[in-house]
């Protein structure tokens, strides 16, 4: 009876003696004031040239020549955004960067959605369907993404120009079975300076990275499960449309915003393969910028800075979330 008793005692005098576990952090101590320093003068120092651009943009000219480049504008005015949009000269055109805007977005949609299609396949085929020399083929298309594209300028300008030919004679060859009509086939296919021609470029340059992301991302998916769909007769296509794209979230949203971030801010490629009246924004952000002609108009130009930067800013805010977990699912793993 008596062990009984002290049996029952003993978590009273446990509770009396107080909490049990390590003593919790404080709030402020030297570690926290010392990792939040430091994170913030970091955030203010990326931000800084942000605010500046901002309050610049906003900016009447005669205010800007006072020089007080951190100060706020004493009367706001659209004005600057407004001719950035739509009548700063880029060269000879005078109609802002609109016309670069949609320039663009031709370029970008179809190179993000067939770079995303292929490395996807690529992908998921190295990881869950391997076949003969499949690693060989793997490790070839990852030296790729070590190659400095400048090395590769001029041996592309070459590819486009002979696929270019050789598209056109296939096509004057297949027009000349069709039809009789004089001069009807003498049309040239040129990939070289054309908006298809850079689309190509983007995509073949787009695929070392996205392929790797995508195969360490289902090489992380449970062989388990893909030997169940294949137990249930599920085919090529059928497990990755019924099973891995819709576990892939995070790493497509990962790889729309390399894509998405890389093509629209490209500069080299945009000046290099396609021609004037063809130039993305950034080319004629550059154009405008660099002008030696009339006054330098510093609101026009950061306001057309950040018109330049707005697309791929406003995509990573959205998805944000999603793009740290797919780097984290996608680039450790395999």
């Amino acid at each position: 009876m008596l062990n009984t008793t002290k049996a029952a005692e003993e978590p009273i005098h446990g509770m009396i003696d107080g909490p049990r576990g390590a003593r919790p952090k404080r709030a402020f101590s030297r570690r926290n004031i010392a990792l939040y320093g430091v994170l913030i003068i970091v955030a203010i120092y990326y931000l800084l040239p942000l605010y500046v651009m901002i309050v610049t943009s906003l900016k009447t000219m005669p205010e800007i020549r006072i020089g007080n480049v951190f100060s706020l504008p004493r009367e706001i005015t659209f004005e600057p955004w407004i001719k950035a949009w739509a009548e700063a000269c880029t060269g000879v055109n005078c109609d802002g960067l609109s016309r670069g805007f949609w320039n663009s977005v031709r370029i970008l949609i179809p190179s993000v959605i067939i770079s995303i299609s292929i490395a996807c396949i690529s992908g998921y085929t190295l990881s869950k369907w391997k076949f003969k020399g499949s690693e060989v083929f793997f490790t070839i298309l990852l030296m790729g993404a070590f190659i400095p594209y400048q090395v590769m300028l001029y041996p592309v300008v070459i590819i486009l120009r002979e696929i270019g030919g050789f598209m056109t004679d296939i096509w004057q060859g297949t027009c000349g079975i069709f039809t009789s009509a004089e001069g009807s086939c003498r049309g040239r296919i040129q990939l070289f300076g054309s908006v298809w021609g850079l689309v190509l470029v983007h995509t073949i340059f787009g695929m070392p990275i996205l392929v790797l992301l995508f195969r360490n991302y289902f090489s992380s998916i449970p062989d388990e499960l893909f030997k169940a769909a294949r137990v249930d007769g599920a085919g090529f296509w059928q497990i990755l449309f019924r099973i891995m794209l819709p576990m892939s979230l995070p790493i497509l949203v990962v790889a729309i915003i390399l894509q998405v971030t890389g093509i629209w801010n490209d500069f080299l490629f945009g000046v290099v393969y396609t021609r004037a009246e063809q130039y993305p924004m950034t080319v004629q952000l550059n154009n405008i910028v660099n002008s030696v002609q009339g006054i330098k108009e510093y609101n026009v130009n950061m306001a057309a800075t950040m018109l330049t930067g707005l697309v791929p800013l406003c995509i990573y805010f959205v998805s944000g979330k999603l793009f740290v977990r797919g780097i984290a699912a996608g680039a450790v793993k395999g």
